[in-house]
């Protein structure tokens, strides 16, 4: 018997309100839940990309104001910024690998070259160290812009195919490329008021070694000072500071080896490493080979000349986080100079004898870094 009480039917304990409002939702689900999930899919990668906007206008106005403090007129510097953002650099073919490596170099080389004469004839007033700031500043510029422009391509593809795969996999990336671009914001003030950056502490360490020593061009944007610690010859180089360098390692160790004829027997490289989530920063890790970032011409030519003549490649890695790198130095990192020399001279004393000539790299760039 069906017996009807305040619009609810009774099946034995369950009400028909109480079915529909259980299955009501999972027949919903079964049937739009994917596109349920790919619209809030899509709104999260939309407030992230309006973040990345926001970034890349800022850092665009942030370096129209400063090349504006020489003088200049900011319609005429806008038009060619926004040149700037747009500009790109082809790495050559490698389907055949032999000789990869000094094409590109030749093409790294024209490209700086050309940017650092348009930087010139855009702020002729400009120091080279003020021009080399500016240089880190468009940097940071077109790498937000093409941030944002790569970001919203595969958020308007996945919006016009409507593929969840497209935009959850978009999704999972966006908080690392939020990071990465908030560390790109966070080296605009220091490329602005020269100040050091955490990617400098190699540079830093190696600096400090040259205080009231000599110093001479070694190779482009690379100085060398010569030194002794207990009877060893020390050659110690790094980037030309205190403009934003990070200069050429690999051809000042080559020519100082090969064109100078200076018979190396150890080589000690230190740089910032990216830590992992969970380390300290500021924790210094010391392992063998060339530690060395970038496109890979300086490692390849200082690992190429280095096996050639047999010489063993030490390194000494300070961590720290992709934001602490490209952001003011941290305290943290800053005061690792003094362990670092420690560590310089300990391997030194354990891996070298009296008459050994050692040649000491600091990587990094030396924005407000001199030397």
């Amino acid at each position: 018997m069906v017996l009807f009480t305040s619009l609810q039917i009774d099946f034995g304990d369950q009400s028909l309100l109480g079915l529909l409002l259980f299955w009501i939702p999972f027949i919903v689900l079964i049937f739009y839940g994917q596109k349920i999930q790919l619209w809030m899919s899509l709104s999260d990668v939309s407030r992230s990309l309006n973040k990345l906007k926001l970034m890349k206008e800022k850092s665009r106005k942030e370096a129209i104001d400063f090349i504006s403090s020489f003088g200049k007129s900011q319609e005429n510097i806008s038009e060619k910024i926004d040149q700037f953002l747009e500009y790109f650099t082809l790495l050559p073919v490698d389907l055949d690998p032999a000789g990869i490596v000094k094409k590109i170099e030749h093409i790294m080389n024209v490209r700086d070259d050309r940017v650092r004469a348009e930087i010139k004839r855009l702020v002729s007033s400009a120091t080279d160290t003020q021009a080399s700031n500016i240089e880190n500043l468009l940097e940071v510029a077109m790498s937000l812009n093409y941030i944002y422009k790569v970001v919203r391509h595969y958020y308007l593809l996945g919006k016009k195919t409507m593929s969840y795969i497209w935009v959850v996999q978009l999704q999972m990336v966006l908080p690392q490329v939020l990071e990465e671009a908030q560390a790109l914001m966070g080296a605009i003030d220091a490329f602005k008021q020269s100040q050091p950056i955490g990617d400098g502490i190699g540079a830093m360490v190696v600096g400090k070694m040259m205080t009231e020593k000599e110093k001479k061009v070694i190779a482009k944007d690379t100085v060398m000072s010569e030194s002794e610690y207990k009877g060893r010859a020390l050659y110690l180089i790094k980037a030309e500071g205190p403009g934003g360098n990070v200069g050429q390692p690999g051809n000042a160790l080559t020519r100082l080896i090969e064109e100078m004829g200076v018979k190396i027997d150890s080589i000690i490289m230190i740089d910032a490493a990216l830590k992992l989530e969970g380390e300290k920063t500021g924790e210094i890790a010391e392992g063998v080979g060339a530690i060395i970032g970038g496109i890979g011409v300086d490692r390849f030519k200082i690992e190429e000349v280095a096996s050639k003549h047999g010489i063993p490649l030490y390194a000494i890695a300070i961590k720290q986080s992709i934001i602490e790198a490209i952001s003011v130095m941290k305290k943290e990192i800053a005061e690792t100079i003094d362990k670092v020399i420690g560590i310089i001279n300990r391997i030194i004393e354990e891996k070298t004898k009296e008459g050994d000539k050692v040649a000491i790299v600091g990587v990094g760039n030396t924005i407000g870094i001199s030397q």
